[in-house]
Formats: structure tokens, sequence, C-alpha cells
């Protein structure tokens, strides 16, 4: 029976493909490869007025890469807007494969000592491949993306897949574009040397917020 490795997503996604499960049930991965894709730029990220003052509020604890794996199982549980996901247990072994290579990342939102929201994606180079985000409370997830690009743009990144649009990530800007567009942005940004972790995350989330306060946000 043929087994996918964390070598073999890697190569996959510098090909341009990701998989995903049917359902969290499913023994299946499907490759896609859309002919138009999705990505949130990075230098035209719009971030609501909203939640711009949720941020300075700070209600949660942000962490990077403390609990990757519980935000996988986070965006795996079921919830009333979301009945069913498609992440299984290959899709967790895998990713979490990634993670110990140094190739995946979790942005991560605490209360009280409580994982109440995230997200995680895979890194190659300069690009990011976002996969999947939850939230327990009330404008989590929506936190942790904002952290998210902040990080991304100190860090010298200049792809953030999305993979589809959605209307919720419409509002900060998301676009789609067509599949040769998308692998040009890729091979270049693939190039790039970058380091998720060595960001001063205080002074990337304040010069975001700021260029997001401008006239020309």
């Amino acid at each position: 029976m043929f087994t996918l490795s964390a070598p073999m997503l890697l190569r996959a996604y510098a090909a341009g493909i990701f998989p995903m499960a049917e359902s969290a049930e499913s023994r299946e991965l499907h490759w896609f490869d859309p002919e138009h894709r999705g990505i949130l730029p990075l230098d035209a990220f719009h971030v609501p007025r909203s939640l711009r003052k949720t941020l300075r509020r700070a209600p949660f604890e942000l962490r990077f890469d403390s609990a990757f794996r519980a935000v996988i199982e986070g965006c795996a549980e079921s919830t009333e807007d979301r009945p069913k996901t498609w992440i299984n247990d290959d899709i967790v072994r895998l990713y979490s494969e990634l993670f110990d290579a140094g190739f995946a990342h979790s942005v991560e939102c605490w209360r009280d000592g409580r994982l109440v929201g995230g997200l995680y994606g895979v890194s190659i180079g300069g690009a990011y491949f976002g996969e999947s985000m939850f939230s327990r409370e009330t404008g989590a997830s929506k936190v942790a993306l904002v952290h998210l690009v902040a990080r991304l743009r100190a860090a010298g990144f200049a792809l953030l897949d999305t993979q589809f649009v959605t209307e919720h990530l419409c509002r900060f800007g998301a676009v789609e574009i067509p599949r040769a567009e998308y692998r040009r942005r890729l091979a270049a940004a693939m190039e790039r040397k970058t380091d998720f972790r060595g960001v001063d995350q205080q002074a990337a989330l304040a010069d975001l917020l700021e260029a997001a306060a401008s006239p020309q946000s």
C-alpha cells in the first residue's frame, strides 16, 4: 500500500499541488491544482477597522509553534458552522512531520492557558501555504491571521497561498490569480531566504497596523 511521506508532500507544494481528504473519516487524499488560485497579497492586506481596535486591545496571548498538533486538531473539530472538515489522520500525521522538520508553522491564540484559536500552514522559502484555521472564541482566528501576515511581511515572505478564495478571506483582500501566474510567483518566492521564527512580533504588528491605517490602504 502506497504511503504518502512528508518529503513527497513538499515536492507537491513546490509544484503547486496540495492534498485534501473528503472528510475527517476518509482514508484517501485527493490532489488539487486549481485553474485559479487564491492568495492574500502581503503588500495589500486589508485589516478592517474594528479588527484593528481588537488587535490593539490584545485580548489573546499570541504564540507561534508552541502547540502545532493541537492547532491541527482544533481545525479538524466539527462545529455548528462547520460540521464536516477535510482533515483526516493522514493530514495530521504528514503536517506534524513537516512541523518537526521545520517546514510547517502554527499561529496560536491563548487565553488563561487555553488554546482558543489559531491556524497552521506550510512554508518553503518565501512561500507560506495556509491550510486551515479555527476559533473557540470570537475573533481568535482573525487575530491569528493578522499576526501571521505581520510575521510573513517582516520575515521577507513574498507569497501567502490561501488555495481558494472565500467570502471571509475577501474581507482581508484575497484575490484569485490564474494557475500560470501563481506558479510564476511560487517559483520566485521559493528562491527567497526567510526566517519565520526570527521576528520581533510586536514591531511587525505595529508596522502592519500602521500600513493598514494609511489613507492608501
